[in-house]
C-alpha cells in the first residue's frame, strides 16, 4: 500500500534536516516508539509498541537512511519484526522545500504486511498507516517550535 503526504513545518529547512536525523528528537516523535539507537552513519534500531486494530505487538526495526542529499532529501527505510503480529516493512521518500523560515516536508511512502497484521485488512492498516505518519509529524512540528 503507499501513502503520502504533506506538513508545513514551523523552522527553516536546515533545523528542519538537522531534527530529521537526530535520533534524540525522532524517539520523541515517533508514535509507540520505546527506544531509538543510532548503530552506525544512517542505521537505526529501534524498539516500538504498537496496536494496530487488534493487533498489539512490539516490534523490534532496523531503519536505514539512503539516497541522502542534505538539506533536501533522503529515503528512510525499515523492517520491522512483531513476532507472531507479523512484520511490517516499507520505506518513504522525503523531500524539504525551503519556504522563507518554514519548510514543506512532503513524503511518499510504500509500505507491505504481513503476518496477523495482512490478516486484519489494508483498509485498517492503511488507516492507522496515515494515523501514525500524521501524529509523527505533528509531534514533530510541535518539536521544533519549543
Amino acid at each position: 500500500m503507499d501513502i503520502s503526504g504533506e506538513f508545513t513545518i514551523p523552522a527553516p529547512r536546515e533545523r528542519v534536516w538537522v531534527a530529521l536525523n537526530d535520533p534524540q528528537v525522532l524517539e520523541r516523535c515517533i508514535p509507540g516508539c520505546d527506544e531509538l539507537e543510532q548503530t552506525a552513519e544512517g542505521r537505526f534500531e529501534a524498539r516500538m509498541s504498537m496496536k494496530i486494530g487488534p493487533v498489539k505487538a512490539r516490534f523490534d526495526t532496523d531503519i536505514e537512511l539512503s539516497n541522502v542529499n542534505p538539506p533536501e532529501s533522503y529515503t528512510i527505510s525499515g523492517r520491522g519484526k512483531g513476532g507472531p503480529a507479523g512484520f511490517g516493512k516499507g520505506s518513504a521518500d522525503v523531500t524539504l522545500e525551503a519556504q522563507g523560515e518554514q519548510t514543506i516536508l512532503r513524503y511518499t511512502a510504500a509500505l507491505q504486511v504481513g503476518g496477523k497484521l495482512a490478516q486484519i485488512g489494508s483498509r485498517l492498516v492503511g488507516g492507522s498507516a496515515r494515523k501514525i505518519a500524521n501524529d509523527f509529524f505533528s509531534r514533530f512540528a510541535e518539536e521544533l517550535t519549543t
